[in-house]
């Protein structure tokens, strides 16, 4: 396991203390506080998607202003000003690329996350727009099967200008939560290494691995960074941290649940009930079960669950939990999580752990 930064990575995100540590773009959950602090705290934080893609704007606006204030001395890591160094990132399906393009070039952010295309042309589209709106914006390419990989280096072969190729993958395994493959993803342990492989007999050997999905502490970041990950993604562990744009139902529940292949599931049922329609049909969210969901496999009508999780959503915080209506989606990596912190110590807390085991490897190696 090597914590050093490739040239690369260490030229585009020269405030970065290895190892690699980067918050998840979570949908409206992922705002501009928490994502300045993790960068603050030597990571790379994400904005996440908001309801509108218009919402883009007003996030990068936020962030900048934050970070005009955040680089006095005692503040945390001194960050440059431009590009600026917080990532942003977009549902391909539902976000509106214009409008994208156009937050991209009003205010270049360092990196910009794709996720969930209708196809694989959509996503090319999309990166060729954001590199001719913002060059050094560095595009960050999630997938979560290897035939997603096999389709990208194919055209990262055919296309010369590699115009349309990602500067980083993102490997996300089965383990994470809100919306990942529905049938054919796989668990990151396996996922990751056969990827990897395929990367390094291509001609995009040179493209950083991150690794996602489940990772909640140190213990499975230094396990990502031994299949080869070049970084660590935490999704889960920062909606348990004071920043997240978040209901404090929504969060106390992230820290009460446990046992995460019984509390969790895969389903849709969460996302009918909230109103969110036309996901491509290979995704599906991993949530905290409730009783919505424990009364839909008992049979129930859908539109008497509808009815309650209705009435759930006038109830505030009391909406959630496990006798609740509410959707938390979750990754299975819940069970690790028992409090919430603010960004920057859960961003120090998995460094030093992940760089106490280097330690202590080294140790043994030399007994």
């Amino acid at each position: 396991m090597s914590l050093r930064l490739s040239k690369s990575l260490a030229a585009r995100y020269p405030w970065v203390t290895p190892p690699f540590i980067v918050s998840a773009p979570m949908r409206v959950m992922s705002g501009p506080a928490l994502a300045v602090n993790v960068s603050r705290a030597g990571g790379l934080g994400f904005i996440g998607p908001g309801t509108k893609t218009q919402d883009t704007i007003t996030d990068l606006q936020e962030a900048t202003s934050l970070l005009s204030k955040s680089n006095s001395p005692g503040t945390g890591t001194s960050l440059p000003n431009t590009p600026l160094p917080v990532g942003v990132g977009f549902q391909l399906w539902s976000d509106d690329l214009d409008t994208a393009a156009r937050a991209i070039q009003l205010h270049q952010p360092c990196a910009a996350w794709l996720f969930a295309p209708c196809n694989m042309q959509e996503l090319f589209k999309w990166i060729k727009r954001i590199r001719d709106a913002s060059p050094n914006t560095q595009i960050w390419v999630q997938i979560g099967t290897v035939g997603e990989a096999r389709e990208i280096l194919h055209q990262h072969k055919l296309n010369s200008t590699n115009d349309t190729s990602p500067d980083v993958l993102v490997i996300q395994g089965a383990e994470a939560g809100g919306h990942g493959r529905a049938t054919d993803g796989m668990g990151l342990m396996t996922l990751f290494p056969e990827i990897a492989d395929l990367v390094s007999s291509s001609s995009a050997k040179h493209i950083p691995l991150f690794a996602a999905g489940g990772i909640a502490d140190a213990r499975g970041a230094s396990a990502a960074l031994c299949l080869g990950a070049s970084g660590i993604v935490l999704g889960t562990r920062f909606l348990a941290s004071t920043e997240a744009r978040i209901s404090k139902g929504y969060q106390n529940e992230i820290v009460r649940a446990s046992d995460a292949a019984v509390s969790t599931t895969r389903t849709l049922l969460y996302n009918h009930l909230r109103g969110t329609m036309g996901w491509p049909k290979e995704y599906s969210p991993r949530g905290v079960v409730n009783r919505s969901y424990v009364e839909h496999c008992e049979g129930r009508a859908f539109e008497e669950l509808k009815k309650e999780h209705d009435k759930a959503l006038k109830m505030g915080d009391l909406g959630w939990g496990p006798e609740g209506r509410l959707a938390t989606y979750a990754g299975a990596g819940i069970g690790l999580i028992n409090g919430v912190k603010d960004a920057g110590s859960i961003v120090e807390e998995v460094r030093r752990g992940v760089l106490g085991r280097v330690k202590g490897e080294e140790i043994r190696s030399v007994l």
